[in-house]
């Protein structure tokens, strides 16, 4: 049942709704785009348009949020395996347009996982990015949602699945080798086939951490077929996928995509939302903990 708004609750409703449309005809005026359809996503207004005759894509998000810089750490891959960036303001990006804008998602639901698993490291192995900008989080930034989960008390998320995620994250944010700016929600949802331009990543979160790191959003996802994700065949096949096409430490990238299941649990009840053992994250994080369990503690990847 849709919950029902005050009346002043409604009209903040409506004065953003108005705010964000204001927006986007102001920054279409400034960036010359000539808009053609648009559509609201729950955080975002999406318009799709022209500029110098080519196709555009003009993103203003709603409020401040983990997309508003998007734009600027989109810029910072220089277009490597992320969509172009034209221009771009605090909560705006203009982009190109991918066209026909196919979703991964798509051959993972049509039973090619194994293809889409190559598909998301071809996309890794190109995005080559330049510096992060000064202001973007560290994956030691995020691991705060451990804290915020013990401290508010919280039983949702069995505590032992949570001490154990949040020590696996503390150790490996401490024995990270090589770092670099990450995409930060690289999945199947954010992954877009263009014609000419084949397979690109758009909506960059940006965090800075090693690459295994970029690995467990793909893992949690696609989140609307958990029996999928949670299985372990295809959790292995995956890692060792993803280690042996991209030269990534199996086993950490199997761990930090444990931790981050846990974490990305925490998250769906900062966001004020309640979760059970349906969860798609809480389903990997119990399958990746259960593997680890079938061989003694140890990663399944040993041989790698």
């Amino acid at each position: 049942m849709t919950e029902r708004l005050t009346p002043v609750e409604q009209a903040l409703v409506t004065a953003r709704a108005a705010g964000v449309h204001d927006r986007c005809q102001d920054l279409a005026r400034r960036w010359r785009v000539t808009v053609t359809e648009s559509f609201e996503t729950e955080s975002s207004l999406i318009a799709y348009g022209e500029c110098d005759r080519e196709p555009v894509v003009l993103k203003v998000v709603k409020k401040p949020c983990d997309e508003w810089r998007s734009g600027e750490v989109a810029r910072a891959f220089g277009g490597r395996g992320v969509v172009r960036v034209l221009e771009h303001d605090d909560g705006a990006a203009l982009f190109e347009r991918i066209v026909p804008g196919t979703a991964l998602v798509e051959v993972t639901k049509d039973g090619r996982d194994t293809a889409a698993t190559e598909i998301l490291a071809d996309v890794i192995a190109s995005m080559s990015p330049d510096a992060a900008p000064y202001w973007c989080p560290t994956v030691s930034d995020w691991a705060r949602g451990f804290t915020w989960y013990v401290d508010n008390g919280n039983a949702q998320i069995p505590a032992p699945l949570v001490r154990r995620a949040s020590e696996i994250y503390t150790e490996f944010c401490e024995t990270q080798r090589s770092t670099r700016l990450l995409h930060g929600d690289l999945q199947h949802y954010n992954v877009l086939r263009d014609h000419h331009r084949g397979w690109l990543a758009i909506d960059p979160k940006g965090v800075v951490g090693e690459v295994e790191y970029e690995v467990g959003a793909l893992l949690r996802n696609p989140a609307e077929l958990p029996a999928i994700l949670s299985s372990p065949a295809t959790i292995e096949q995956r890692v060792r996928t993803l280690s042996s096409r991209l030269g990534l430490d199996a086993g950490r990238a199997l761990r930090w995509g444990f931790a981050q299941a846990v974490l990305s649990a925490i998250w769906y009840l900062e966001d004020g939302y309640s979760i059970d053992a349906s969860n798609p994250s809480l389903q990997l994080a119990r399958a990746i903990d259960a593997l680890f369990g079938s061989v003694g503690g140890q990663t399944p990847f040993a041989s790698i």
